[in-house]
């Protein structure tokens, strides 16, 4: 700790996990959690001393206190701000990480289990998987999550299960006073499964300061095929702190799409994949159009851990204003992962004299017998080609448009699902359409 005002928050997180521990949870459980808090207790918060929180400084969302597992009215909440249009999705609903089964909807989708996450321990993929792998990351905030979690969803698909429609989560943060909120979630997806996650963050109005610390672990069992899109449309009064730890197993596919947009003030995300077996493929895409203050930082982990592997990374951030895009992605190609196909780049397009950009692509190889890349462009928004569409009758907000749908084209074609694709296009132009 480095002050004492972030003390008394520490104080706070101390006085819940003595709770906690006075709960009838199985001892293996309480190991678990004991385990992370005695981690977290060493560790701290991250400062900006450490490498990799360098340049996101998480002090003053850390120096006060909140609300903690607050209990809310969830009566008549209105969840449209987080509608896609045209995408037909079964809905999972989440109100600062409680599992509210009144506003969700699985119809009877046979082979899909959804249950809050408290209410798992006993589900054998709980017991086999279960913080076994983002706990095995260096990070002191998924260890707090790991021992303070409370909320949060357990979601396994069973083998041979080809889901019907997408299911299409919506984290919903809503409070009259400053909370914060610590969700933790488990999707296991098993042999041979396909499955579209769809999470949307949203914040309802009058919704006061708020702050989420999320961790997600996925599984991905032999030949299971996985889409999965995040859609940060949150209100300036949200700010979050996203770990998704993915494992995946021979012959699967995981694909990501890391969609964040005007609204937010603070994010970050930490996306982890680990190749652990033969002829694996995974791939990343990011798409970060920021506005106002807003700090979007997003850090990637490739791991290829076995031979005859894939990835694909491919971030671009626009920030305007006085925003700040980090990006960090690491690949890892270890020792025994020969015949690898390994691919990452980050290009960034700055709007305005008071945008920020922090990049590092990383590429770290062991093996001799790869293929690898990794680069990063930084450029500002073309003003000659502005002019030039304009010179065609083309008008200042609908050329600005186009010349950033066309710098996002390269990541938004990749989307498999075009209602989604539709739909992040379109709050790229809204994004723009502010100026």
């Amino acid at each position: 700790m480095s002050t004492t005002v972030v003390n008394s928050l520490f104080e706070q997180l101390t006085s819940t996990f003595q709770e906690l521990e006075a709960t009838n949870e199985p001892a293996s459980l309480k190991a678990i959690r004991q385990e992370a808090f005695v981690k977290f207790e060493k560790e701290g918060f991250p400062t900006v001393k450490n490498e990799e929180w360098k340049y996101t400084n998480i002090h003053s969302l850390v120096n006060k206190t909140y609300l903690l597992n607050e209990d809310v009215d969830v009566a008549n909440l209105d969840l449209s701000k987080a509608d896609i249009p045209e995408l037909d999705a079964h809905r999972i609903v989440l109100i600062n990480g409680q599992y509210v089964l009144a506003f969700s909807s699985l119809e009877d989708e046979v082979g899909v289990t959804v249950k809050p996450i408290e209410e798992a321990v006993e589900e054998a993929n709980f017991q086999k998987h279960f913080a076994q792998y983002a706990d095995k990351t260096d990070n002191a905030l998924v260890a707090l999550n790991t021992a303070l979690y409370t909320s949060g969803i357990y979601l396994s698909v069973g083998k041979n299960k080809v889901v019907s429609k997408p299911l299409h989560i919506i984290h919903v943060a809503t409070g009259g006073e400053e909370f914060f909120s610590q969700t933790r979630n488990l999707f296991v997806v098993e042999a041979n499964a396909e499955v579209e996650i769809v999470e949307s963050f949203i914040t309802l109005e009058n919704t006061a300061k708020n702050l989420h610390n999320k961790v997600t672990e996925i599984v991905v069992d032999e030949n299971a095929k996985v889409q999965h899109y995040y859609l940060q449309v949150a209100d300036s009064v949200s700010n979050y702190i996203n770990h998704t730890e993915v494992y995946q197993t021979k012959y699967s596919l995981y694909n990501n799409y890391n969609c964040n947009f005007p609204g937010a003030t603070f994010i970050r995300n930490n996306i982890n994949v680990r190749l652990d077996a033969e002829n694996v493929e995974s791939h990343l895409y990011g798409i970060n159009l920021l506005a106002d203050k807003q700090l979007v930082d997003n850090h990637t982990i490739v791991d290829h851990l076995k031979p005859h592997c894939e990835s694909y990374e491919w971030y671009k951030n626009i920030p305007q204003d006085e925003s700040t895009a980090v990006f960090n992605g690491k690949i890892f190609v270890r020792l025994d992962a020969q015949k690898t196909n390994a691919f990452q780049q980050n290009n960034n397009m700055l709007i305005g004299d008071k945008s920020t950009v922090y990049t590092k692509p990383q590429l770290e190889i062991f093996a001799d017998d790869v293929k690898c890349s990794h680069g990063c462009t930084m450029g500002q928004f073309d003003d000659d080609a502005l002019f030039y569409l304009r010179a065609r009758g083309i008008g200042e907000e609908s050329a600005r448009i186009l010349l950033v749908h066309a710098f996002a084209f390269d990541v938004t074609s990749r989307f498999s699902n075009e209602a989604i694709r539709n739909y992040v296009e379109d709050l790229v132009a809204k994004g723009l359409e502010r100026k």
